[in-house]
């Protein structure tokens, strides 16, 4: 059963820590969620070695990419998701809204749900809040995700109406089919674009629903940084403070810094494992590409100050041969740096919060 506990809030700030329980243990926020998009942090073995390791507390899957591989009747066979993939502690599944309406031209929706063509292998599909709501069933993520129209940040005023409209018919399908509400958390979605009256109007529609948890949808959709946290400053707190927030899709560190401070809860992003794949680590004011020649002759580690497992053991030097080398650990031990990094940084943030010092926690760090 999902419950929620606000155990704390900056009066500098209003940031907030709390805590959430789920089927699988208790998650303390506010709370980085790296993506294992495929049923695995990819190039990241998630052990409990490693993941004590990188100290996650909670992952998240998608539900449209499983659903079209290897398929959801094949997980629910498995036993459900946490034991296909041997996933112990909480995890939760994106409905697939977000990767629906990325396929553009392949899609066609109406107020029935999507019909989109695979770009896998051609195949049409159907998803509908229905659809959505049996395929998150069957994989038994503790936090499941309402299926949402999302839309491109630049989408004029008259589509943002008839999408907001839209989500909250979907959210009501979605609570209405929603087959294990006692082991899985049903999360509802506010949309409205960069439109601050369609926000309010969103937000009044999906919090009027019994969903234990709200989530903020539709940004980090190719806005500005900006427009983003204009968005935030007021869309946050038209969310009920007794459950938690979830901003979707946001992962650079600065970003997640500011929404905490606006009382957002929880994030997932790609980015940390995207990053590492592909020769970078993540710093708070800086990044480091390993590949650079100056880190050929770096006997050191990738931050001195940074107490996981990559830093701890390896040096500038060795990652970088690994890289040249073409080697997959090189990509492996960036991913374990960068998923350590964020989620520690908001173990630190909260440290602040729990402390009353979240705005001189931001000082510090530059952030004022």
């Amino acid at each position: 059963m999902f419950t929620f506990e606000l155990q704390a809030t900056c009066p500098q700030t209003g940031a907030r820590a709390g805590r959430f329980m789920t089927p699988h243990g208790a998650v303390e926020t506010p709370v980085f969620m790296p993506v294992g998009t495929q049923a695995t942090l990819k190039s990241v073995p998630h052990d409990p070695y490693v993941s004590e390791q990188m100290e996650t507390q909670i992952i998240l899957a998608n539900a449209y990419h499983l659903y079209l591989r290897p398929g959801t009747e094949l997980i629910k066979k498995a036993g459900g998701l946490h034991r296909f993939m041997n996933w112990k502690k909480p995890m939760l599944t994106d409905s697939g809204g977000f990767q629906v309406f990325s396929l553009s031209d392949l899609i066609k929706v109406s107020d029935d749900g999507v019909k989109f063509q695979s770009p896998r292998d051609g195949a049409y599909h159907f998803i509908g809040p229905e659809k959505a709501m049996q395929i998150e069933n069957d994989l038994g993520a503790d936090i499941i995700m309402a299926f949402d129209e999302c839309l491109p940040h630049d989408a004029d005023y008259e589509r943002t109406v008839k999408s907001i409209e839209r989500t909250r018919q979907w959210a009501e399908r979605c609570l209405e089919a929603h087959q294990r509400p006692d082991d899985q958390a049903l999360f509802g979605i506010v949309q409205g674009s960069m439109f601050r009256d369609l926000r309010e109007q969103s937000a009044r529609d999906i919090t009027a629903m019994p969903f234990p948890g709200i989530a903020i949808g539709g940004l980090s959709v190719g806005e500005t940084m900006a427009q983003m946290h204009e968005v935030l400053s007021w869309a946050t707190h038209l969310l009920p403070a007794a459950k938690p927030r979830y901003l979707m899709g946001v992962g650079t560190p600065v970003d997640l810094l500011k929404a905490v401070a606006t009382g957002i809860d929880m994030f997932d992003c790609v980015i940390p494992t995207r990053l590492g794949r592909h020769g970078t680590a993540m710093g708070l004011h800086e990044r480091v590409i390993i590949r650079n020649a100056a880190n050929r002759e770096d006997f050191g580690p990738l931050f001195a100050d940074c107490s996981c497992y990559t830093c701890q053991n390896h040096s500038r030097a060795y990652l970088r041969h690994l890289f040249k080398a073409e080697e997959q650990l090189g990509g492996t031990l960036l991913s374990i740096h960068n998923i350590h990094f964020l989620v520690q940084l908001m173990r630190d943030a909260r440290s602040a919060i729990l402390a009353g010092r979240y705005g001189d926690y931001l000082q510090e760090r530059g952030l004022g």
